[in-house]
């Protein structure tokens, strides 16, 4: 598929993007990101882009989403438009077949049988990871002009997204000793037991991974290249994961440009029981809007049938986007960002505007309320802020720095 076949449509100069985009969709389970993910697709293949969406949640349900077989390997629907369920068993062959054969080896030493040591040897989180390096794989290919990724629900993407910094760390600090280490002792320890020893090979198949690893995360936070989209449905619970996305998100470099509230009631939905979902949706809709500012929204409408099929797809396209490209940059910048500097750690925040003296802050727990006249705005804070001592605030130049102490003890109430 060499060359662009189809010129998509002008943009604005401020909306100017490399052919090439990544869009990730991500949620808690159960919000419709797949069907977002799809019509999102669907969309930009109607507007000449050639587009691939590609699910990489374990449980796929992104066939069932366009009501027609998806393969394991990029398939046609429709004109500029494939899909792909990655087969995770290729995929872990693939990226995984060294560490997992060495691994099933040394738990059929241990004396596991040697079917259940092969299946034990798959670790956590292998599956998934493998498949999202299929992103690099697409993007290399030169094939596609949009690649859309159905991310596996929020928590089990915020791991994978932040896994390529720790493996970094561990390939530069810790990588090359292990390795030293094992070739010297390789032949002492043959001498002495039977157990599998790593062979050479076996390091620089790591390595590669770890490589690949990075790679990956060069793409996915390359802000021109790259946007994160948060699906959500206006409940309490799903409000507070999709905060914590957003803030997990930041913290790793991932920017995030749009916000997607599925399933609202649509004003012409009568009666009591409606009356009642309807006022409790406008209390967390607004809350949505303040928690998530400055990032742009957009309400999709609970259909009176499920979104199934290319038809409902593009009514649900229609819906998110209006008469929008769905590859422009809605947002520039991250929404917030955390650094350590000596002994103590800075969460920066742009607050554009501003009053300086209407600023007030209110921290207990893993929450930091930012009030600013009659706006509130409620972050989510990271682990590693969380338990800590807020030091005090500065408003300069259009951002709030709020600092931390680096001992966890003690934490204030109120800034």
């Amino acid at each position: 598929m060499p060359g662009l076949k189809i010129s998509p449509p002008a943009r604005g100069q401020e909306d100017e993007i490399p052919i090439m985009r990544i869009l990730l969709y991500t949620g808690k389970g159960g919000v419709g990101k797949t069907s977002v993910s799809a019509s999102t697709a669907l969309r930009c293949a109607d507007l000449g882009y050639r587009t691939i969406v590609v699910s990489t949640d374990p449980a796929h349900s992104l066939a069932d989403s366009f009501d027609m077989p998806l393969g394991a390997e990029p398939t046609p629907i429709t004109d500029n438009l494939w899909g792909q369920e990655i087969d995770l068993l290729h995929q872990m062959e693939k990226y995984w077949g060294t560490v997992q054969e060495y691994l099933s080896a040394l738990l059929a030493w241990r004396g596991l049988d040697q079917l259940l040591a092969e299946e034990t040897a798959v670790l956590p989180g292998m599956e998934e990871l493998a498949s999202l390096l299929q992103i690099v794989y697409l993007h290399d290919t030169g094939d596609y002009d949009v690649i859309i990724i159905d991310s596996a629900p929020t928590g089990a993407t915020l791991q994978l997204l932040a896994f390529p910094e720790m493996a970094r760390w561990y390939l530069d600090r810790i990588f090359p000793i292990q390795t030293k280490a094992i070739q010297l002792s390789r032949p002492i320890l043959r001498a002495v037991t039977d157990m599998p020893i790593p062979e050479d090979h076996f390091f620089r198949t790591i390595e590669q991974l770890i490589r690949e690893l990075e790679r990956m995360h060069q793409l996915l936070t390359d802000p021109e290249l790259s946007s994160a989209r948060i699906v959500l449905n206006p409940e309490k619970m799903v409000i507070k994961e999709a905060q914590r996305a957003l803030t997990y998100l930041n913290l790793y470099g991932y920017s995030v440009d749009l916000v997607i509230v599925n399933r609202v009631l649509p004003a012409d939905a009568a009666g009591p029981y409606f009356d009642t979902w309807r006022q409790t949706q406008a209390r967390y809709l607004q809350m949505i809007e303040e928690m998530f500012s400055p990032l742009p929204m957009r309400l999709v409408p609970m259909f009176e049938d499920e979104v199934v099929g290319l038809e409902m797809l593009r009514r649900m396209a229609e819906r998110i986007y209006g008469d929008e490209d769905p590859t422009k940059l809605y947002f520039r910048g991250l929404t917030q960002t955390v650094e350590k500097e000596g002994d103590r750690y800075y969460l920066r925040l742009p607050l554009a505007l501003a009053p300086k003296e209407a600023i007030q802050l209110t921290h207990a727990g893993e929450e930091l309320v930012i009030h600013i006249g009659n706006f509130k705005r409620t972050l989510l804070l990271p682990r590693v802020l969380a338990g800590r001592q807020v030091l005090g605030a500065q408003y300069a130049d259009n951002v709030l720095t709020v600092t931390f102490a680096e001992n966890s003890q003690h934490a204030s109430q109120e800034g």
